[in-house]
């Protein structure tokens, strides 16, 4: 386990008794098979689902196969903080610890649409709702020793960048743009968070990044062409699943990393450490970019996590 020259699979994994593990984009896909396997593995799984006829379906399946899976169904649309917010206090009445936060919901390439808040759909769902679903859980990730928070990035961050000057798409909208924008985003963030976490001198939780190469999902319901292009190239959503998988719960990995599959081009593989590229490594982006998150969501890390350190006036672990 930890060895990037052998092949971590699911059989590497810890159990997980007693956790309690938070996945968005739950029923579908990778979060279906993240949701199945960290279940098997003796966790409690929170499905974060914008369609809860879906994910109790994907819930109840998952229960009949293992009996004795903990699986519980939650309400949650990253398209509109509003429901955000309802989900975390929702959470927060039935639960007082977590132990890990996956952040792996997301959209590609749809036709041009706004969130509830009126930003540009991939940037809205991919990026911001997850920015503000982080910022409002990590009183709780804080006080849960040994917690992590996993967000999922891709190979799109490569050619990403961040258009300040017309962030929504506004002056025209080019879908694949817009998505490695929300994806250079998703890793600047996870990034960003560690070394915040870090400046406040916190070992809990620690942020760590995913790419799961080019998986068979149904993330490409509308990039049919690209899909039909890259499909020989593509790996199935249970082998897709392991860089995040890995990331959740290997005891060897640490804050800041990222990983995602060993094959040449990061295409497909067993998961190992990966290095982000371009402007993925771009830290004063990523300062801009988390001061400009937190104008869009009004959600402050700072006074969350100081919140949650500070007792009585006076700041340190709890």
């Amino acid at each position: 386990m930890g060895d990037d020259k052998g092949r971590w699979d699911i059989g590497s994994m810890p159990r997980l008794d007693g956790k309690t593990i938070i996945i968005t984009g739950a029923n579908s896909g990778i979060g279906e098979q993240l949701t199945s396997t960290l279940s098997s593995m003796g966790a409690r799984v929170v499905m974060a689902v914008r369609d809860l006829r879906k994910g109790e379906t994907v819930a109840a399946s998952i229960r009949q196969e293992m009996g004795d899976a903990t699986v519980e169904v939650m309400k949650l649309d990253l398209s509109d903080l509003g429901s955000v917010g309802d989900f975390i206090t929702a959470f927060k009445l039935e639960h007082d610890s977590l132990d890990v936060l996956i952040n792996n919901a997301g959209v590609m390439v749809p036709p041009y649409t706004l969130t509830e808040q009126g930003y540009e759909l991939q940037w809205g769902v991919n990026h911001l709702g997850h920015f503000a679903l982080t910022g409002l859980l990590i009183d709780h990730l804080i006080n849960t020793p040994g917690s992590r928070v996993v967000t999922q990035t891709s190979m799109a961050h490569w050619n990403g960048d961040i258009n300040f000057d017309d962030i929504n798409s506004e002056r025209g909208y080019k879908p694949w743009k817009a998505y490695q924008q929300s994806k250079l985003a998703n890793l600047l963030f996870a990034t960003g968070l560690q070394e915040r976490l870090s400046s406040l001198g916190l070992g809990d939780p620690i942020s760590l990044a995913s790419h799961p190469g080019i998986s068979n999902t149904s993330l490409f319901r509308h990039g049919r062409m690209m899909k039909v292009l890259t499909f020989p190239l593509m790996q199935g959503s249970g082998r897709g699943s392991l860089p995040a998988l890995r990331a959740a719960t290997d005891p060897e990995a640490r804050g800041g990393q990222l990983y995602g599959p060993s094959g040449m081009t990061e295409f497909k593989g067993f998961p190992v450490l990966v290095e982000p590229r371009n402007k993925g490594r771009d830290m004063r982006l990523g300062d801009r970019l988390w001061e400009l998150s937190e104008e869009m969501t009004g959600v402050r890390f700072s006074s969350h996590m100081r919140a949650a350190v500070c007792d009585e006036g006076s700041c340190g672990r709890r």
